[in-house]
């Protein structure tokens, strides 16, 4: 273990142990069009959700800058038992997993295999979409979480923030020509709408920027919507909880006294949906939609007295270095043990079984059975 110079953990003698990264994919196209855009799906080089230019230069810049933060931790050059890469099964976060690690690890020595070419293969691990547990939210295949999102539309903030917006989802749907527009879908209009103002395309007349600024509210809401609102916590262990308990489960074996891994970093390389979904899991989500290319961070520390303690930070903005974060009741350098007891009832210990629906007692079968006789006879 070597000393970390940083200045974050200035104030506090402290090694670096290990360090988990999870951070959202860079700029890209829509993921789609609405039935009256007229910029589809051929307006776009690669088509739609993938990887632009600029989204590869914003993790190149990502990975230049971890490179710089980690300088006397990592090996300068790229050591396979060091760092671990994972990446949802998406072209954007696959490219930009390989983007960030271009820059964090540019070739040195033996490792330039082209002296024109200042970049390295490195490998980046994935599993098919459709077993994906870990990185990408909201997971599905859970019953009970379903039954907690229809509760969730029923409680006052939803019916109030559909009540306030029922015009502007209105205006939605004449002018898209989309058929399904709730409160919780017109998400998808103000991604479209967004992409193409990144990249210079023109608005449609309707779209004002009031229209915009609403359009906005209802999507950061809708982040709320899928992991707080109602039952965060129950939310959590179905959801960023998964996640989370990796991760604290990663950093905890990484302190252990016999603990002889060779590995010091993992990157984790997904979506909006999971730093969300990890945010809220902590109690941390600030109600904004984590921008490209920004990355939430932990780091474990160990202290002069031999103590461990984790750090969190947070880089939502290219100009300023990561903020730091806290979760409620620890300090900003929490000891392990009190981030490992704070974090335990937002993981769940059995998923499987939490997401199972409880299935209805004797006594209630009788009485469904009752009441469906009375009102068959009464039809």
């Amino acid at each position: 273990v070597i000393l970390l110079f940083d200045p974050d953990c200035a104030g506090i003698s402290c090694l670096g142990f290990f360090f988990t990264q999870l951070y959202r994919h860079g700029d890209r196209s829509p993921v789609k069009a609405y039935p009256t855009d007229r910029y589809q799906e051929s307006s776009w080089p690669q088509g739609f959700g993938q990887l632009s230019q600029e989204g590869m230069r914003q993790h190149f810049e990502l990975g230049q800058v971890l490179r710089k933060r980690y300088r006397g931790f990592l090996n300068d050059t790229y050591d396979r038992h060091e760092i671990s890469v994972r990446s949802t099964d998406y072209d954007r976060t696959l490219m930009s997993a390989e983007a960030n690690l271009a820059g964090l690890y540019p070739p040195n020595g033996s490792q330039v295999f082209n002296p024109s070419l200042e970049w390295q293969p490195i490998p980046v691990h994935t599993v098919p979409q459709d077993e994906e547990r870990l990185l990408s939210f909201p997971i599905p295949g859970c019953p009970r979480y379903i039954i907690l999102m229809n509760e969730t539309k029923r409680t006052e903030k939803y019916l109030n923030m559909t009540f306030l917006y029922k015009d502007l989802i209105a205006t939605v749907r004449e002018k898209t020509g989309l058929k399904n527009t709730t409160i919780e879908t017109v998400w998808s209009v103000h991604d479209t709408l967004f992409c193409e103002a990144r990249h210079n395309m023109t608005a449609p007349d309707w779209v004002t920027p009031e229209i915009m600024d609403d359009l906005r509210k209802l999507k950061d809401f809708g982040y709320e919507i899928l992991f707080e609102v109602y039952k965060r916590q129950e939310k959590s262990r179905l959801q960023g909880g998964v996640l989370l308990g990796s991760i604290v489960n990663n950093i905890s074996e990484s302190a252990l006294p016999d603990s002889n891994r060779r590995l010091k970093m993992m990157m984790l390389s997904a979506h909006d949906t999971t730093i969300v979904a990890l945010q809220s899991s902590l109690s941390i989500f600030n109600g904004k939609q984590p921008p490209y290319a920004s990355c939430h961070i932990f780091e474990l520390y160990q202290e002069d007295n031999g103590s461990f303690t984790v750090a969190m930070f947070y880089r939502n903005d290219t100009t300023r270095a990561p903020y730091q974060l806290a979760i409620p009741s620890c300090d900003l350098f929490c000891p392990l043990e009190d981030f490992v007891r704070l974090t335990k009832p937002s993981i769940p210990e059995d998923w499987d079984k939490e997401c199972m629906v409880e299935p209805p007692t004797k006594d209630t079968i009788i009485a469904l059975t009752l009441v469906s006789i009375a009102l068959r006879n009464y039809l």
